[in-house]
């Protein structure tokens, strides 16, 4: 027998021995590792006291941060997941002021993004991978908005501020079992966060609409209670 044909022999057989736990109604599916925030934002034109300032925007960057999700299981197929994290940080920075002979803000916030999902799992409850899709509601609250030294001191900015969002949620992603407890686990959401970002300057109150819409990455291990 080749190499290659005794290593997927050899795979075969250990997971073949680790087996499956069947997923059952009253069970909770603990997830941790890491996550990823993406936005894809669409950062509409900023207006200054209501007024529209033609060619300028905004960009959002991305954050990483800690993932920790619960799952309860409805039945052998059905799952409610509620999604945490610790806090997300994002740089946010205006653009576009440069033409018009200003200075580009640039700003930090914060947030919480808990988000709760109805999983379907479609393989059979004993199934070792266990693909899933969902839907749900998003609440994101935003907080400790800080501004850069540089846009207060050129802009005199204060008082950012961006609103809380509610939105819809989509998720898929799927587990795999490693033994009766422990599995690994990937997957991704696509969270609907709409916000108004608020701040005051020396010129007066800019603001603007923000669809952040970010995917959101995961992966880490699970563990079953």
């Amino acid at each position: 027998m080749k190499n290659y044909q005794k290593a997927i022999y050899g795979l075969f057989l250990l997971s073949v021995g680790l087996g499956a736990q069947a997923h059952e109604a009253g069970d909770v599916l603990v997830r941790v590792g890491l996550v990823n925030v993406s936005p894809n934002e669409d950062v509409g034109e900023l207006q200054l006291d209501g007024a529209a300032l033609a060619g300028t925007g905004g960009e959002i960057g991305n954050s990483t941060q800690l993932l920790l999700t619960a799952t309860y299981m409805l039945s052998g197929n059905v799952g409610l997941e509620l999604l945490a994290a610790s806090p997300f940080e994002h740089d946010i920075r205006t653009t576009g002021l440069e033409n018009l002979g200003l200075v580009n803000g640039e700003f930090e916030a914060k947030h919480l993004p808990p988000t709760l999902t109805l999983l379907w799992y479609p393989a059979a409850s004993n199934a070792q991978f266990q693909p899933f899709i969902g839907a749900g509601l998003n609440y994101t609250l935003f907080f400790s908005e800080d501004i850069s030294d540089a846009t207060v001191a050129a802009l005199g900015a204060d008082n950012l501020n961006l609103d809380s969002s509610f939105g819809l949620a989509f998720r898929a992603g799927f587990d795999v079992d490693l033994n009766e407890s422990w599995g690994f686990n990937a997957g991704v959401w696509y969270l609907d966060i709409d916000t108004e970002l608020t701040v005051d300057t020396a010129l007066g109150q800019v603001s603007t609409d923000v669809k952040v819409d970010p995917w959101v990455i995961a992966a880490g291990l699970n563990y079953r209670f």
